[in-house]
């Protein structure tokens, strides 16, 4: 079995259907469309008198965060409610781990609580794939962010709202902009671009905050804003993680600021019509100018929407094993 294969069978059943969740790396383009389009589905039903579905009704989600992220960890927590499931949020950086507890150890107190399924983000790469290897069958993992890996519905909450805005991806220009060296959302967000058919993905920073053999991802590289936001249809800007940086990587934020902040006169540089996107939280007049942020090309607050509506169609597919469009299509007959 290929590295590749391995991913695969890991995240889906035997029937190709999604069981577990932890990367982008390994899944069909189709699979990736159809979390997509559910999510679509699902988008209506923020603006119902009553934002709930019963699809998940009985079943018990449990958010285990080793890391803290308030956006993902809420979201998550919405998305699960609104399927109807029962919602435990444990926030174990302060407790057990820090007390010394193995990882391993902590999963089975946890599988002791009879969840069905664990969304899990930690600071360490690979602790999703850990859990979804040793998890007891029938519960689903879900990959909430680990460490400089992987952030895989952030990198799918990121393509609905590219594909809302702009159609399809197989005439786009995308620029990713920033820390791609410590960013699991900048190789998610490779990946899933790369699958959907996005023939131009160009990166551009630092050559100290661009990972080795980053070209594996089909990506151009560029170390400059004037040439690599030429003609771009989407820029994606990424947070300073100085918390993951060691050494003299940059000279000062200032200076990164100067060189690849996102101002609204670099914003010229792309088309007139370019999508501004931040997966947050944002460093204003770090990485991006508060002008641009808020202004009208921005879709930093539509992302947050649409990540809400990704996570319900991720939770319902990997618990239900099955395809949720008929479902929702027979609920909302019901509902009519």
């Amino acid at each position: 079995m290929t590295p590749l294969d391995a991913k695969r069978s890991l995240q889906l059943n035997d029937n190709g259907q999604l069981q577990h969740f932890l990367s982008i790396d390994g899944l069909p383009r189709e699979l990736l469309t159809e979390i997509l389009d559910t999510a679509d589905s699902f988008l209506e039903v923020g603006d119902r008198a009553v934002k709930k579905v019963p699809l998940l009704r009985g079943k018990t989600v449990c958010n285990v965060f080793f890391e803290n992220s308030t956006r993902t960890r809420t979201t998550f927590e919405l998305a699960a409610q609104r399927l109807s499931a029962d919602v435990i949020s444990l926030n174990v950086s302060t407790s057990s781990t820090s007390k010394g507890e193995s990882l391993f150890d902590t999963l089975r107190n946890l599988e002791a609580m009879a969840a069905d399924m664990f969304v899990v983000r930690h600071s360490d790469s690979g602790a999703a794939h850990f859990i979804a290897e040793h998890v007891c069958p029938n519960v689903a993992i879900i990959n909430g962010g680990d460490g400089r890996h992987a952030h895989p519905t952030q990198a799918m909450l990121d393509m609905l709202t590219i594909r809302r805005h702009k159609g399809s991806f197989e005439n786009l220009s995308v620029a990713i902009v920033g820390d791609i060296l410590h960013s699991r959302v900048a190789r998610s967000n490779m990946l899933a671009l790369k699958t959907l058919g996005c023939p131009d993905i160009r990166v551009i920073a630092p050559k100290t905050l661009l990972p080795v053999g980053i070209e594996q991802y089909g990506v151009t590289t560029y170390s400059d804003m004037a040439t690599g936001l030429k003609d771009v249809d989407v820029v994606i800007m990424l947070r300073l993680q100085r918390e993951r940086m060691q050494g003299g990587l940059l000279p000062s934020e200032g200076e990164f600021y100067r060189l690849f902040g996102l101002t609204e006169q670099r914003l010229k540089l792309a088309k007139p019509d370019a999508l501004v996107m931040h997966p947050g939280p944002i460093n204003r007049g770090v990485e991006i100018e508060s002008a641009v942020a808020d202004g009208p090309q921005s879709v930093i607050l539509n992302q947050v929407t649409y990540g809400i509506a990704i996570r319900m169609a991720v939770l319902s597919m990997a618990m239900s094993g099955q395809k949720t469009q008929r479902l929702i299509d027979q609920e909302s007959e019901e509902q009519n």
